[in-house]
């Protein structure tokens, strides 16, 4: 059987021809290798090339593409489609990028980190304490997720009645970071956004994690304008989007705890609350009862005391008042001589022979006429 027959083809033609035969056949590809010549043109293109072993394959996309700083030599696991270029030649045009691999998913996160740090992402000094408890709670998490069970379950047996407000999104693979930015600005751009906005995912690998450590999602949770607790993984796991955030609980079940206190415990305390403030009231109604007692007999007291020195000082003016009633003086024999005009007559130089005078003795009063003055001495 003889070959077909070769086509001839321009140049252009050809490209065209096999991009399309690309398109069909491989509309995209997700390719894993070690990053090599690296490099970033006009700060808006990126250059690179993935390599094993045996084979290297150049890369073209954004810089806006980039999971955060990479590092030559790293594990990447690179979504794009194949392209000719019909001026560049072959290249894979980037969709996504994830470093893969403990070690470069580490070494990435890191990266980044040191990045944001000198940005003061990280600062305590951002951090804004959070509404205790609140009643409007806004939530992203996958509804599928043991962690939102769990979450869900103690904070209802925690503090039951809460409002929560969720956002289903995908917490690992290409399009969870996209999904949880949206869901983080959607909680910000609500007019009546929630209290306390919640992050969180439960455990597995680094790769399963590296969502919350991109740098996307962990300035989305740094600019939020609601208060943010993120809790990621167990607690040996430590995503940059929880150092970033204004709390971090050490797992779901924890942010949880975090949020609401115990009802139980708080009924309890104010049980013991109110028992010490009857106990309180009782002693203060016995204190006063006892002052009460005490100022009563001393009033009782004072009372008495003023009334015995009143009684004397009544005996004493009254003994003086009698002492000095004309009544008196009259009754040990004296009298009061009065003239004609009827006043008292104090000295006898003041009277003449024959005046009338009246005098008054004890039992009654005399007429008399002087016939005789005689001087003292």
């Amino acid at each position: 059987m003889e070959p077909p027959d070769t086509v001839e083809l321009s140049v252009s033609d050809f490209v065209a021809l096999f991009n399309q035969t690309l398109e069909f056949a491989y509309p995209a590809v997700t390719i894993i290798g070690e990053l090599a010549n690296f490099r970033v043109s006009r700060n808006k293109w990126i250059y690179f090339d993935l390599k094993d072993e045996f084979s290297t394959v150049k890369f073209f996309g954004s810089v806006y593409q980039l999971p955060g700083p990479l590092e030559e030599g790293m594990l990447l696991k690179v979504k794009g489609q194949p392209r000719l270029h019909n001026l560049y030649g072959f290249s894979i045009n980037v969709a996504t990028i994830q470093p893969t691999g403990e070690g470069s998913i580490k070494k990435a996160a890191d990266l980044l980190k040191d990045k944001l740090q000198k940005e003061g992402i990280f600062d305590e000094s951002r951090k804004r304490a959070l509404v205790y408890p609140p009643e409007r709670i806004g939530l992203v998490t996958s509804r599928q997720s043991a962690a939102y069970a769990d979450f869900i379950k103690i904070l209802n047996a925690r503090w039951a009645g809460l409002e929560i407000e969720l956002i289903d999104v995908q917490v690992q693979g290409e399009i969870a970071p996209s999904q949880i930015v949206s869901a983080i600005n959607q909680f910000n751009t609500n007019p009546d956004p929630p209290e306390i906005l919640v992050l969180i995912r439960g455990g597995g690998s680094a790769e399963d994690l590296m969502a919350f450590s991109t740098e996307e999602v962990t300035r989305a949770v740094a600019s939020s304008r609601v208060p943010t607790i993120v809790a990621i993984g167990h607690e040996i796991d430590v995503s940059l989007s929880e150092l970033a955030a204004d709390q971090r609980a050490s797992t779901p079940s924890n942010a949880a705890e975090l949020i609401v206190p115990d009802k139980a415990v708080e009924l309890s305390q104010l049980d013991g609350t109110r028992d010490d403030l009857y106990k309180q009231i009782r002693l203060l109604i016995e204190t006063s009862r006892d002052n009460l007692e005490s100022n009563s007999e001393m009033l009782k007291s004072m009372l008495e005391h003023r009334l015995k020195e009143a009684r004397s000082y009544l005996v004493s003016s009254t003994s003086l008042l009698l002492a000095f009633n004309p009544e008196a003086i009259l009754r040990r024999g004296y009298a009061i001589v009065r003239d004609s005009k009827m006043q008292v007559v104090k000295n006898a130089n003041k009277i003449s022979n024959g005046e009338a005078l009246s005098i008054k003795l004890y039992g009654g009063e005399l007429r008399a006429s002087v016939t005789e003055i005689k001087e003292r001495g």
